[in-house]
């Protein structure tokens, strides 16, 4: 399977990368608004995994280049550039494809990190809307720690919620999610639930903020 990640120079999309290129098989394709940021991207995540002994090839593109050799979009985007980064590459979505958001709403207060859905009720939900109509959107990856998710000599054993209304695609998201060593993928419903999960976020940055030795956080369910 080709997997796209637009956005993929920041943060999610770095662990995402090296984690997919390092332990499985899947074809992996950074995007960004500047190929040349998108290919020194797919070097350097080459490199990583090439570091701890693992030749992999990652190409780099356009967002709509890389959208346009994909099976699975990832859109490793803030939430507020997921409408407009949708929209830009919508020609090069197809009812075969699958869009795929780990993206919260989240604003910072004097009192820490608070959920900031917007009016759509989830980001999820507002890149369900600005997508194709044929094109099924799940939500995944929310609460995963970026910075533990990229470093290869750390151990996961962490899980992610995924919500999604076409079953079909969910379960591809989760299988995806789970050939990551160490990732557990959890079903949690469709995307009128996906506020819920999105809210996690928030809450892992302030324990993380508040709790020495805590700074990439992440969840497991038992």
């Amino acid at each position: 399977m080709r997997i796209a990640l637009l956005g993929g120079t920041g943060d999610i999309g770095a662990g995402l990368a090296v984690r997919w290129a390092y332990h499985t098989h899947h074809d992996v394709v950074i995007g960004s608004r500047d190929p040349d940021a998108a290919h020194d991207a797919a070097d350097e995540y080459a490199e990583a995994v090439a570091s701890h002994g693992r030749e992999r090839k990652l190409t780099g593109f356009e967002n709509a280049m890389a959208t346009d050799r994909a099976d699975v979009v990832v859109l490793c985007v803030p939430p507020y550039h997921v409408a407009d980064t949708v929209e830009s590459v919508a020609d090069e979505l197809d009812g075969d494809d699958i869009l795929v958001t780990p993206a919260a709403g989240i604003k910072r207060e004097d009192g820490g990190f608070r959920s900031h859905a917007p009016s759509a009720g989830s980001v999820t939900a507002l890149v369900a809307d600005a997508a194709p109509d044929d094109v099924p959107v799940v939500g995944a990856f929310h609460t995963l720690p970026a910075g533990r998710l990229a470093d290869l000599d750390a151990e996961l054993d962490i899980d992610t919620p995924v919500v999604g209304d076409d079953d079909s695609a969910k379960r591809q998201v989760i299988g995806l999610a789970e050939d990551i060593d160490g990732l557990r993928a959890l079903d949690a419903g469709g995307i009128g639930a996906a506020a819920e999960v999105e809210s996690v976020t928030p809450l892992l940055l302030n324990v993380a903020q508040n709790n020495d030795g805590l700074h990439d956080l992440g969840v497991r369910f038992q």
